[in-house]
């Protein structure tokens, strides 16, 4: 799609990143630690970076962050990563590693991916469930310039000369600062900026004004809001703020833009950076509507306090105080609660060739007409020469293809009837193409009745496949879903008002699937190198051949370019396709990107050959059984169901193999299976090693497919532990493991982790600060 990119090895000069990185050996951090990482994170922001949002989960942080000139993500990830690995540790007196080295990177390259990931990041800790609303959780945070939520539209008098009822009105997300608009600033294109060149007052430069918004017309949206220096030119006019009655300045600046809000803002130096810099650049008054911390020092203070300097809204935290003020502010008739939605795209008309030409033709008078169903679909012209022309005006390729765009409305199939025209109406060709991936929005429709001629799906087809609430579960890539997912429930949203599909949604879940990545090379300026290019000289050690320079191993994205993607049929071939699905599917969270690492390749084949010894005599290829079912084989059979029947449903196909592992290893000491056990293990088995599961199961003399037989049930009593093992910790690293009753408290653990021997001779002459305990899960003692 073009929008974004997982390049943790590339650097942009101002581009914006979302990072992620992991604790160690599967830390959980407590909340102190994330305090303190949370600290980190936004220890540079103002500084040497710009963070826009930030998330300390328990084991792992989010970050979206846009370094400033001069700076890098790879500079400032391992040093927000040290600064607070020092905190953590000075608080628990540990040494050592808390992160892991390795990061997954993004770059952001528009707003849409921007708002994706912002919201993914602010739901994280809700879909754990550490929390109910995203705004509960302490230690995450969203800058003020760009977060969503619930606010109020105000509207802010003019002042008589444009009439008594004039208003400019303002979305805001934060209207218990309204104490502290000071100054309001339009953008280049509102309707009042034209009014005022109309009718200037004595204090407007015309010149000036005129001549700073045909500059800013001329910038894009992306240069104005990246621009650091900010500009401005002063209107002439004023408003009246309604909460302090006080007359304040209209300026003009090219940092509001016409596309977000209603084109005007209210401005609050004290709570907004890029306020701040305004005001500070032009003598404006600054005034504070947020208490700030005492060792607070920067400039605009974004984060939590109380109300200061507003009349009635003192004292209040800022939930309440804008319950306080948008109740004022209704009950005073100048201003409305509201909740603002934003969809900006601009990806789907291209001025490339490829793609799926519109079915549109434009007339003599400039109105659109679609051509007709006879001359659908629409063919690309070809053309002899791709090469962009050179003109005054840029044109879309297409436009190349003189005798196809210039047309009469019967040769394009342009209908003759009331909204028709006639056959030999002059007519020019829609020369704008879609995207290669605008076919794909309705795709998954047509698969549901690939065979009907006279209609996209059928009704019966489609309520059969579709339900009543559309597919139920939809699993994709992140790099490629997204976009393709807007428009597929934009048209379906479409198609089911017009009455041609039944479901409203087409999809009830979405699920994102990680990216395989594979081995690559990298020089030491961080380019990447083909893996046909380098040399082994020795273990670890890799030259590129062609400079003889050393180069290290990293991952990448399997590319042609880099000759790292691996052939499905390579792998079958030698390990079969058993062994390809597995090894897939335990490379690690499907959500997760993992790398393709050959070397494992032959664990998970290994596994099936035991599985195969497990049941079968491998000379005579007969079905080997025990008479006598074992009770620790028989427990561990049912809790293998369990197991793996939850993981399906949580799509954690990664664990469920791990529990199939271990089972097996479990029977294979115990002294094998009966036929009643190995029967419920392959059924268990089969959809994820389908092939040896139906060899299994024929020679058990069943007869048909495996994959048609029910699931294996269980029974729930087998599933208890009377007595579980506990890992326990010292200073966040397990040192030792004991057994406990399943129901032990917090007092009885204690006592079990203390008196353990390996545990007792560690902590031997320290002082043991702090024990914590979670019943049934781990004891971590903090002792030095």
């Amino acid at each position: 799609m073009g929008s974004i990119r997982n390049l943790p090895h590339l650097e942009l000069p101002g581009a914006t990143y979302f990072v992620t990185w992991r604790s160690m050996d599967d830390r959980v951090l407590d909340a102190e630690e994330r305090a303190d990482t949370l600290h980190s994170l936004l220890h540079w922001d103002s500084k040497r970076c710009q963070v826009y949002a930030a998330c300390v989960m328990p084991d792992h942080v989010h970050w979206i962050v846009r370094p400033f000139e001069g700076e890098s993500i790879s500079k400032l990830t391992p040093s927000v990563k040290r600064f607070s690995a020092r905190r953590i540790n000075e608080r628990c007196g540990a040494k050592g590693a808390v992160w892991h080295e390795d990061r997954f990177d993004h770059i952001i390259r528009d707003e849409r991916w921007f708002a994706e990931f912002l919201r993914y990041l602010v739901r994280n800790p809700v879909e754990a469930g550490l929390c109910e609303l995203p705004t509960d959780y302490p230690f995450s945070f969203v800058s003020g310039d760009i977060r969503e939520e619930d606010g109020v539209s105000l509207s802010l008098t003019q002042g008589s000369r444009f009439g008594e009822s004039t208003y400019l009105y303002v979305y805001t997300t934060r209207p218990d600062t309204i104490f502290g608009a000071t100054y309001m600033v339009v953008a280049p294109e509102h309707e009042l900026v034209e009014a005022v060149l109309d009718n200037p007052t004595s204090q407007t430069d015309v010149e000036a004004l005129r001549s700073y918004v045909d500059a800013a017309r001329d910038r894009s949206d992306v240069e104005r809001q990246e621009n650091k220096d900010k500009t401005g030119v002063f209107t002439g006019v004023y408003c009246l703020n309604p909460a302090t009655n006080k007359r304040i300045p209209i300026w003009v600046a090219d940092y509001v833009l016409m596309g977000y809000g209603t084109g005007a803002i209210m401005a609050v130096p004290g709570q907004d950076e890029r306020d701040w810099a305004f005001a500070e650049a032009f003598g404006l008054p600054i005034v504070r509507t947020v208490q700030p911390p005492d060792d607070f020092d920067g400039r605009a203070y974004i984060g939590q306090g109380v109300a200061i300097n507003s009349d009635f809204l003192d004292g209040l935290d800022i939930a309440d105080a804008k319950a306080r003020i948008i109740d004022w502010l209704e009950d005073k008739g100048v201003g409305e609660r509201t909740v603002n939605f934003k969809l900006r795209d601009w990806l789907f008309s291209r001025q490339r060739y490829w793609g799926e030409p519109f079915p549109i033709v434009w007339d003599e008078d400039g109105h659109h007409h679609a051509i007709g169903e006879s001359t659908l679909p629409l063919a690309l012209p070809p053309l002899t020469d791709y090469a962009p022309q050179e003109s005054d005006t840029p044109k879309p390729l297409l436009a190349k293809a003189h005798d196809w765009v210039k047309t009469t409305a019967g040769e394009a199939g342009v209908d003759d009837g009331p909204w028709g025209l006639p056959a030999s109406a002059k007519v020019t060709r829609e020369t704008n193409t879609m995207p290669g991936w605008a076919g794909s929005c309705w795709y998954f429709l047509r698969y549901c009745d690939n065979r009907n001629a006279d209609r996209f799906v059928g009704t019966d087809a489609e309520r059969y496949w579709m339900g009543d609430t559309g597919v139920d579960l939809y699993i994709g890539g992140a790099e490629h879903a997204v976009l393709h997912l807007l428009y597929a429930r934009f048209w379906h949203k479409v198609l089911f008002d017009l009455g041609h599909v039944g479901t409203d949604e087409p999809f009830k879940k979405l699920f994102h699937q990680g990216m395989i990545t594979s081995f690559a090379y990298q020089r030491e300026d961080k380019s990447l190198v083909a893996v046909d290019e380098v040399e082994e000289v020795s273990e670890n050690q890799f030259i590129e051949t062609a400079t003889g320079k050393a180069v290290t191993q990293t991952t990448a994205k399997m590319s042609k370019t880099l000759k790292n993607v691996v052939n499905p049929d390579d792998v079958i071939a030698e390990f079969g396709a058993d062994t390809f699905r597995l090894y897939e599917m335990y490379l690690g969270p499907l959500e997760a990107s993992a790398p393709w690492n050959p070397r494992d390749i032959v664990g998970l084949y290994r596994f099936l050959q035991r599985v195969w010894r497990l049941v079968v005599d491998e000379d005579t290829g007969e079905l080997v059984c025990i008479d006598d079912a074992n009770d620790t084989v028989e427990k561990q059979l049912h809790r293998t169901i369990a197991k793996v029947g939850g993981d399906i449903e949580r799509i954690s196909l990664n664990t469920a193999i791990a529990a199939m592992i271990q089972f097996v290893n479990t029977a294979s000491s115990e002294g094998g299976l009966t036929r009643d056990q190995t029967d419920r293990f392959v059924r268990t088995l089969s959809p994820f090693a389908p092939h040896i599961a139906e060899e299994i199961w024929s020679k058990l003399g069943n007869e048909g497919s495996i994959a048609h037989t029910a699931w294996p049930s269980y029974d729930e009593s087998k599933l208890v532990d009377d007595e579980i093992e506990i890992p326990v910790q010292i200073m966040g690293k397990v040192r030792s493991r004991i057994m406990a009753p399943a129901d032990a408290d917090e007092q009885a653990l204690e006592k079990l982790a203390l008196a353990d021997s390996k545990i007792a001779a560690l902590i031997q002459g320290k002082t043991v600060h702090k024990i914590v305990v979670v019943p049934g899960r781990m004891v971590n003692i903090v002792a030095n």
